[in-house]
């Protein structure tokens, strides 16, 4: 059997894409064409990433979470500021930022990291850093559009963000399209 791209995520509600898509609009109107926006129906807080799974590892990976979870009760999260990897000077990756209760989701991360060793999945060597991937700059953009878009991003303000309740995530499958990656529950 062919493998399988898989990852694991909280999925966003609607209100929360609702806001991304306004930040989106907002940045978008300064005709960035460096950038490739994430549909913001796609957007949501990957928790790990485990890559290529062989398919019939599928249910000892659902276990394990499961398992690593059942002590974490709901959280609340919400929207912060806006930022981008590596760094604002020149960023690659533009993200909104998570707060709240970022201390039950920092443990809940932890805890599925740790159960997963013994699947053979390492843990993560950086540290996890919890956000919303809402556009990647192109190849092509320039340092100093590069620079300029960070100092637009440094300088924006989004106003009144939404928060919302964490009592589940899921095993998600990624494929590589062409038109950007397609996910699905597993």
């Amino acid at each position: 059997m062919e493998p399988i791209r898989a990852f694991i995520a909280v999925e966003l509600p609607d209100t929360v894409k609702s806001a991304l898509s306004a930040i989106q609009d907002s940045l978008k109107e300064m005709e960035w064409t460096a950038v490739k926006w994430v549909n913001p129906e796609s957007v949501h807080l990957t928790l790990k990433f485990l890559g290529n799974v062989a398919p019939d590892a599928i249910p000892q990976i659902t276990e394990a979470v499961s398992a690593a979870s059942r002590a974490t009760p709901p959280f609340r999260l919400e929207l912060s500021e806006l930022g981008g990897f590596p760094n604002l000077r020149a960023p690659r990756v533009l993200w909104v930022g998570i707060q709240g209760e970022v201390d039950s989701l920092l443990a809940l991360q932890k805890s599925i990291d740790n159960a997963l060793i013994p699947l053979g999945f390492p843990p993560e060597k950086k540290g996890f850093s919890p956000h919303l991937t809402v556009g990647r700059v192109r190849e092509k953009a320039s340092a100093s559009d590069r620079r300029r878009l960070g100092e637009i991003v440094a300088s924006f303000e989004p106003g009144s963000l939404p928060s919302f309740t964490v009592a589940s995530f899921n095993l998600m499958r990624s494929v590589l399209a062409r038109e950007g990656a397609i996910y699905s529950l597993l």
